[in-house]
C-alpha cells in the first residue's frame, strides 16, 4: 500500500511540474486533445500503461 501511495504522490509532483513550469504547452495540448482520434488515444493509453508496468517490474526486481 505505501508503493501504491507513493506512486500517487509521484504522479501529483509531476503534473503539479507541469501546470506550474509550462501551463501554455499544457493548454495547447488540451486543445489538440479532441482531434486526436480514439484509437490512437486509446493505443497511447495502453503504451503507457505496459511501460509503466515493466518499469515497476524491472525496479521491483531489482
Amino acid at each position: 500500500m505505501a508503493d501504491f501511495l507513493m506512486g500517487i504522490a509521484f504522479f501529483l509532483i509531476i503534473e503539479g511540474l507541469v501546470y506550474a513550469l509550462a501551463p501554455s504547452v499544457l493548454r495547447r495540448m488540451a486543445e489538440m486533445l479532441p482531434q486526436v482520434p480514439e484509437n490512437q488515444l486509446r493505443a497511447s493509453g495502453l503504451f503507457a500503461i505496459g511501460l509503466g508496468v515493466l518499469m515497476v517490474w524491472f525496479i521491483r526486481g531489482a
